[in-house]
């Protein structure tokens, strides 16, 4: 019997520096990932942008050429270049993983899917930018067939001016008392 006690002891000893192996392992990926950013610059330049591994932008700069574009634009060449970056850290986080866990841990694996769904791919550059809000010049001559619609009417269908809503009680007579003696049920 001895022996059994001494092969448990050895046994629990190994499972206790093999969960201490693990632990360590995984500090040390997520003190990789907590370190990492993510640089990204737009098709021409002039968004320039770095999030942290959490996807937060951390940093942001738009050049002096993106003064000649609409605010849209702009802001739409911002949310694309940050969709591009985020969409990056899965990769990231793998490679993380990859090097200090290693690929066949189900828990990295459930991380790793996480990631891919908070951060997916960007949709194609190629979507139309948004329409101007706002900012609509018409050219051309106005047809003389559209006018606006009349106005409601300030009058009561027999011509007499409607009456204003009534915002006073009515009055109350002597013989609606009810059980409570004349008095308020409030006080």
């Amino acid at each position: 019997m001895p022996e059994d006690i001494g092969a448990s002891e050895r046994m629990l000893g190994q499972w206790q520096q093999s969960i201490q192996e693990k632990a360590e392992r995984y500090q040390e990926m997520a003190t990789r990932v907590q370190g990492m950013t993510i640089s990204e610059a737009s098709r021409d330049g002039s968004v320039r942008l770095t999030i942290g591994s959490n996807g937060i932008l951390t940093h942001l700069e738009i050049a002096e050429s993106a003064r000649d574009k609409r605010m849209a634009e702009v802001s739409a060449e911002v949310m694309r270049t940050l969709q591009r970056a985020q969409s990056r850290i899965p990769e990231l986080l793998q490679q993380a993983m990859t090097e200090t866990i290693g690929t066949r841990d189900e828990t990295a694996n459930v991380l790793f899917d996480e990631a891919k769904r908070t951060f997916p791919a960007p949709p194609p550059e190629d979507a139309p930018p948004p329409p101007a809000v706002g900012r609509e010049l018409r050219f051309g001559i106005e047809d003389d067939d559209a006018s606006p619609p009349p106005p409601p009417p300030r009058h009561g269908p027999s011509g007499t001016p409607p009456a204003p809503p009534s915002s006073r009680r009515p009055a109350r007579r002597p013989d609606d008392d009810d059980d409570d003696f004349g008095q308020s049920f409030l006080s």
